[in-house]
């Protein structure tokens, strides 16, 4: 919708000629395009590695069943005895590292999982709960309806930035620097945080600032979880894991937008004809928002310290030899 709108406002501004839309449709078929040359490429290079990663795999398994009692490494530094192409996962305590990628039911008896699941629905829930209010916060507050109508599309830009720019940055300093991921997802977090709190105030000119906030932190949100749970639980079964994770999304959504804010609203416009003005509207919402966020951020904290050694021992490692091959 923030795209559509985008390019509504450019065709009412410009009058573009229809070589120009003919030039535009192009370059976007490219550009959807082009993943397929990586796809191609990865494809390539997995053929060649097959062979010797199933020699790997098998000998793994083999050493595994002559002996039961050794078939979990007891230190995180004896993973180093493990073939470069096998991946050690971590699936319920920090002391104990499985040559095997998660499935779903596994990965859900981790504390890790529901870490990243409370900590998207504070994240992400209170994030949707904003961009489902911002015209009718706009509204309470007077700004007028081309104001509203910008601050849509401009969340659209906002998000995109976040989702670009957090997975960007983040790739970075883990690779250059070993930072584990999750620490960014602290920092997205608590920046949500002030967002909703700079909301909440209702000082001219707050929602533009807010907006900006809460939406690159949204977006955000959006590119460090998939990374994060492929991290801690392996690619095999990452899409099933993370979309279950991701139902904290809607189910955050519904309970920040129609049990807190709109609960609170509509308490607020009691006897006025079910329309409320001034910044009080929503200023209890927004600061509880920000303190859903905070909790989101602690709760990121812990993921963080939980997984610390998983990020500097297995992760790392394996960014190394794929550096190597």
């Amino acid at each position: 919708m923030g795209l559509r709108q985008k390019l509504i406002i450019l065709r009412n501004a410009i009058n573009f000629s229809p070589w120009v839309y003919t030039l535009t449709l192009v370059v976007l078929l490219v550009l959807l395009a082009s993943p397929i040359k990586l796809a191609i490429k990865a494809n390539k290079e997995d053929l060649e590695r097959s062979s010797q990663t199933f020699l790997n795999t098998s000998l793994i398994k083999g050493f595994i069943s002559f002996n039961s009692e050794k078939s979990t490494v007891e230190n995180l530094e004896d993973c180093g005895e493990i073939p470069s192409d096998t991946i050690c996962h971590k699936p319920t305590s920090e002391d104990t590292l499985y040559v095997e990628e998660m499935n779903l039911f596994p990965a859900m008896r981790t504390m890790n999982f529901w870490l990243l699941f409370v900590a998207m629905l504070c994240g992400m829930g209170s994030g949707m709960a904003t961009i489902n209010n911002i015209s009718q916060i706009g509204e309470s507050l007077g700004y007028t309806s081309v104001q509203r109508s910008t601050l849509v599309s401009l969340w659209s830009m906002w998000n995109f930035l976040g989702r670009f720019g957090a997975g960007y940055v983040s790739d970075i300093f883990l690779h250059r620097r070993g930072w584990a991921r999750p620490l960014f997802n602290i920092l997205t977090l608590a920046t949500m945080a002030a967002g909703h709190t700079i909301i909440g105030l209702g000082f001219p000119g707050n929602l533009y600032l807010g907006s900006v906030l809460i939406g690159v932190c949204y977006g955000s949100q959006w590119s460090l979880m998939p990374a994060i749970t492929s991290e801690i639980f392996g690619v095999l079964h990452m899409g099933t894991i993370f979309y279950t994770i991701a139902v904290a999304s809607p189910v955050g959504s519904y309970i920040f937008s129609v049990r807190v804010i709109g609960y609170i609203y509509d308490k607020e416009s009691s006897g006025k004809g079910n329309l409320c003005s001034g910044s009080h509207c929503f200023r209890i919402s927004f600061f509880i928002l920000a303190g859903v966020s905070l909790f989101g951020s602690l709760v990121a904290l812990v993921l963080f310290i939980k997984t610390r050694r998983l990020y500097k021992v297995v992760v790392l490692r394996r960014l190394q030899n794929s550096r190597r091959g």
